[in-house]
């Protein structure tokens, strides 16, 4: 943004952030939070501390000190930012739990090691956070945000904790796969007041059957992607047994060979998977038993299945003939809903993607953990910001003033699966169910 646009907002932002300033021991805090929300909206070129600080009028130690040092609660600003979050009253609220690669020289910033990356597409030098977002898939004008931010710590940096002193990486964080944190971020959400519908997620988390009895135990309706090579019963077996007949099974093979797949017709389903395009689905779904024995290898054929069953879905573009396995514990959703909830994740990339070039999401240059996630949290900040005032900007409001509608701002940078099936109906639309051809 220029400096005219950015001063347009600066009466919002200011009312916006006003709720945090109980994070703050010193009322300098809050003048160094609104300089830097300001410094991430300016249009340079680097979102690092030095062009932030020159572009906010501060001293650049002022605001390194801030981010690396400063004495205020950033966990109790997250909890304001979620509890700003339960107020929406969405008539659907989607949780989408992702991981976020950024690529980094050298060892010195927390986390920083060579492994998978997203951003690039491969293993590099890289720091990984992990992130839990919000959307409520609206068809017209969806709203999208973060709810929390954390720093995924490798194995090597748990075993050196010297290194992690010298990051200020606190004793209590330790190495933890990517579902055990995002787990932990849905329970500190529902804490707070945030309600979700359904969460949803890709196969780095649905793989795990244990993640799935993490969200049973939490009562979650969740829809996530699984590899091919996920276990599962199609049929309960007759006993426990380390015979092939009685083992489970990887789901491709139950998807070819299973008649609970192979007595049933492809079901034809159009999709909206970016703010343009669609594409055309096949899709077969049946009930399932995951494996369940915290004592033994997923792969052991003698585990045994568990109690509740749930949904294995496969989807198969028309187009591409590129297939997707998902796992669903809602038992009482229709085929159509569970679609719905599974394709809101291209909302991740959408805010992501947004993110990095509006605010700096991924331009810190950190060198401690505290300076690493409140950086993360201030860009969360002030996209949801943006977000709540992207509806004034476009005069979708009644009234100019900067207040206007607050609490009902919502975004339109991101797309939806399209409008509900009555809605469809009225007006002759078929963005989602075809019928089976």
């Amino acid at each position: 943004m220029n400096i005219e646009q950015i001063m347009s907002l600066k009466e919002g932002l200011v009312e916006f952030l006003r709720p945090f300033a109980s994070s703050f021991a010193q009322r300098q805090g809050m003048a160094n939070l609104e300089a830097y929300s300001v410094g991430l909206l300016t249009d340079v070129k680097r979102k690092s501390i030095e062009p932030i600080a020159l572009a906010a009028g501060k001293d650049e130690r002022t605001l390194q000190w801030f981010l690396a040092q400063g004495a205020w609660d950033h966990d109790q600003a997250r909890a304001m930012m979620h509890y700003r979050v339960a107020a929406r009253g969405d008539r659907l609220r989607i949780g989408v739990l992702d991981a976020s690669g950024h690529v980094k020289k050298g060892d010195k910033t927390p986390g920083v090691q060579r492994q998978w990356c997203g951003e690039v597409g491969k293993k590099d030098n890289c720091v990984v956070g992990q992130h839990l977002l919000y959307t409520n898939n609206d068809p017209v004008n969806p709203f999208s945000c973060m709810l929390a931010s954390d720093l995924f710590l490798p194995e090597s940096w748990d075993q050196d904790r010297e290194r992690c002193r010298r990051a200020k990486i606190p004793d209590a964080i330790v190495h933890r796969t990517k579902w055990r944190i995002g787990i932990e971020q849905l329970e500190l959400a529902i804490g707070h007041g945030v309600r979700f519908d359904w969460v949803t997620f890709d196969e780095d988390y649905g793989n795990n059957a244990q993640f799935w009895f993490e969200l049973d135990r939490l009562g979650l309706r969740a829809i996530g992607e699984v590899r091919a090579t996920f276990f599962a019963w199609a049929t309960e077996p007759c006993c426990r047994s380390g015979r092939a007949e009685h083992a489970a099974k990887r789901v491709d093979n139950l998807v070819t060979y299973s008649p609970a797949f192979t007595k049933q017709p492809w079901v034809r389903y159009r999709i909206k998977t970016t703010t343009v395009a669609h594409a055309d689905w096949e899709v077969k779904a049946a009930q399932v038993q995951l494996v369940y024995d915290p004592g033994r290898n997923r792969h052991d054929a003698r585990s045994a299945p568990s109690q509740r069953r749930y949904w294995l879905i496969v989807a198969r573009n028309v187009q591409t003939r590129e297939i997707k396995y998902f796992v669903s514990n809602a038992l009482d959703a229709s085929l159509e809903e569970m679609l719905r909830a599974a394709w809101t994740r291209w909302h991740v990339e959408v805010w992501f993607e947004r993110a990095k070039q509006e605010v700096g999401l991924g331009a810190f240059e950190m060198r401690n953990y505290p300076g690493l996630i409140r950086h993360w949290l201030i860009c969360g900040m002030v996209m949801l910001f943006l977000t709540e005032q992207t509806n004034r900007l476009r005069g979708e409001k009644s009234g100019d003033h900067v207040r206007a509608g607050r609490s009902g701002g919502q975004s339109d940078c991101l797309g939806s699966l399209g409008p509900p099936a009555a809605e469809r109906r009225q007006t002759g639309q078929d963005q989602l169910l075809l019928p089976a051809s």
